[in-house]
Order: C-alpha cells, then sequence, then structure tokens
C-alpha cells in the first residue's frame, strides 16, 4: 500500500490556515435554549373571527413576535398540515375555517408553552 500512497505537500502557510482541531471553538448551545425561553416567553393567543368575512369563520393567530419572513413560513405549515387556505396579515396569522384546536397542538408541538385557545 505505501507504494500507491501519493505523498502531499503542502506549504507551512496552507498548513497553519488549516488551523489546530484542539484550538476550535466550541459549538454553543445557549442559542437553542434561548429560542425556547422566547418561543415560551410569547402568549399567543386564537381567535375566532366572522365578522368582515362575509359570514366565513376565520381562526387569527396573534402575539406571534416574529418577523413577517418566518411568519410566513410558519403560515405555510400550518396551511399545509391543516389543509386550509391562509395568509399573514398585519403579524397576525389568518387561516381558513375553524381549526382552533389544531392549531393549539400546532403551535405546542413547535415550542410554544404558552398558547390559549382565547376563542372558547
Amino acid at each position: 500500500m505505501s507504494k500507491n500512497k501519493k505523498q502531499v505537500n503542502l506549504s507551512w502557510d496552507a498548513f497553519q490556515s488549516m488551523g489546530n482541531p484542539e484550538n476550535a471553538p466550541e459549538i454553543k448551545e445557549e442559542e437553542e435554549t434561548a429560542d425556547s425561553i422566547k418561543l415560551s416567553g410569547m402568549v399567543v393567543r386564537v381567535y375566532l373571527e366572522r365578522k368582515k368575512r362575509g359570514g366565513k369563520t376565520a381562526t387569527i393567530v396573534k402575539g406571534i413576535e416574529w418577523s413577517e419572513d418566518e411568519l410566513i413560513k410558519l403560515t405555510k405549515e400550518m396551511k399545509s398540515k391543516l389543509g386550509v387556505g391562509g395568509a399573514v396579515k398585519d403579524y397576525e396569522i389568518i387561516l381558513q375555517g375553524d381549526k382552533r384546536e389544531k392549531v393549539v397542538n400546532i403551535l405546542k408541538n413547535k415550542g410554544f408553552s404558552n398558547t390559549k385557545n382565547a376563542g372558547a
């Protein structure tokens, strides 16, 4: 086997740029716990609304303090799980139909521990 191995020639600068694995920075787990603290600190309310919708019911999720892009991703995930239409408007998630119980379960599974069904 030693005959078939190729020798690798590295310059001293290339060797130094590879770094020492013993001095590598440690991966912080605090960020993950900070995210879970942020999720549990939010008071999320799930409402049922019929006004201004032509008599059709809509489930409204209020209190998630994320950027609009993150809310859109969450809305897309909930729409696909529930099989309904919906949108994000004024930092609120609007889903078609009465899906309060299922929305509360989805949010609790995502880590929102302080989620309440405010309509019932």
